[in-house]
């Protein structure tokens, strides 16, 4: 393995992942509204999403993507749709009682499977996240590196990547955090929905370069 070439790779990525973005906004909506087993599948849910960006990178299908504007824009209106989508329902949220904190297991097992989906999706339509991957395995790795060095970059990205929003999930899910987001309750869901509108938004409007 090319340590050099890993370490690179790693650092884009730390700074890549650190950047507020749909995923992140989606992974504090889930803890915050949630709880931490939610946010936590959520956060695994966007982690195994990078395999599908990783998959299609060592196909080769991300190159025809971006090269192909069609393409790419049902990608991105798909992506946006589905951000306004949430937001809008989040934007419509209603007051509830701190009662609602605690909520059932057999619910939490319900909202473990929607929050998972809810991850993946959001960063497996992700178009952004589509150019960085091509970008990544394009020109930061070296095309020679062995298919099987760049499937454990892949590997590598997902696995950190869930590691950070389960980091995220663990912080926003903290029972002072939600007591504290509790008490503003539907505004806080109603300003998190305005931000994935606005992500949405800002992602239809996204042109291919």
């Amino acid at each position: 393995m090319n340590w050099a070439e890993f370490l690179t790779v790693a650092l884009i990525h730390l700074l890549a992942v650190a950047s507020p973005g749909p995923d992140f906004a989606i992974v504090v909506r889930e803890s915050v509204a949630n709880g931490r087993r939610a946010g936590t599948w959520t956060a695994l849910g966007v982690g195994t999403g990078i395999f599908v960006h990783v998959a299609y990178s060592l196909l080769g299908i991300g190159l025809i993507v971006s090269q192909s504007i069609l393409l790419f824009n049902m990608l991105k209106w798909l992506a946006a749709a589905y951000l306004l989508y949430i937001g809008i329902k989040a934007l419509r949220a209603r007051p509830a009682a701190p009662s609602n904190l605690e909520t059932p297991s057999g619910a939490l097992e319900r909202n473990a499977r929607a929050a998972f989906v809810t991850g993946f999706v959001t960063n497996g339509l992700n178009p952004k996240a589509t150019l960085f991957f091509l970008s990544l395995f394009t020109v930061v790795i070296d095309p020679h590196t062995p298919h099987w060095v760049q499937a454990g970059y892949g590997a590598y990205l997902a696995v950190a990547t869930a590691l950070w929003f389960c980091l995220v999930a663990l912080l926003f899910s903290q029972r002072r955090v939600r007591a504290g987001f509790s008490r503003m309750g539907h505004w806080f869901d109603r300003a998190m929905g305005a931000v994935l509108v606005a992500l949405g938004v800002k992602l239809a409007f996204t042109q291919l370069r």
